[in-house]
């Protein structure tokens, strides 16, 4: 079995045990459930892309980047589908005022609309006119490490790891850029 292969069957895991829980377990929340799984699996994968990029001198893992990030992109299209489906029951009016009313999920679907346009140009036709605005990722990092404290309404120790991801994260891309670390 090749790497890639092996790589995929890796990152469908939490979607065979979101179902197991969901059809087997019977959660008492589905919803929440689906929400919680698909987010912490989507920005989980989104730190994992961008941890490659910036440590792609020191182990590379360039090769499994793409895969990783439409991974990600995956998680996030699920978690806003049931958002939009069985959150919202396909009412796109009030899903848009929702999105409107709550600045957590405003950020969510923005971050979630770079993650679109990433997933679109990533592939391998587009992505040689486009790699260059691939830098957004970062900016999506961003806001959908907002998106998550916001959610949870207090800052957990899980909030926190995040946080702390992100800033370390941060800190070797500017060194990097800055020409002040070399790895």
């Amino acid at each position: 079995m090749s790497k890639q292969l092996s790589l995929v069957l890796v990152l469908l895991i939490p979607l065979a045990f979101l179902i197991y829980m969901l059809f087997v377990h019977e959660v008492d929340d589905p919803i929440k459930y689906i929400y919680t799984l698909t987010g912490s699996t989507a920005i989980t994968l989104l730190y994992i892309t961008t941890t490659i990029s910036v440590f792609k001198k020191a182990v590379n893992l360039i090769k499994y980047r793409r895969t990783v990030g439409l991974f990600s992109f995956f998680y996030a299209l699920l978690h806003m589908l049931n958002f939009v489906i069985l959150d919202m029951e396909l009412d796109l009016a009030s899903a848009v005022k929702e999105t409107l009313n709550k600045p957590f999920i405003y950020l969510g679907m923005s971050a979630f609309f770079i993650l679109l346009f990433m997933a679109i140009t990533s592939l391998r036709v587009l992505f040689s006119d486009f790699y260059k605005y691939h830098k957004v990722i970062y900016l999506a990092l961003l806001l959908v490490t907002i998106h998550f404290v916001m959610a949870q309404k207090a800052l957990a120790i899980d909030q926190w790891f995040y946080l702390f991801i992100m800033v370390i994260i941060g800190i070797f891309k500017f060194l990097q850029r800055t020409k002040l670390l070399n790895i």
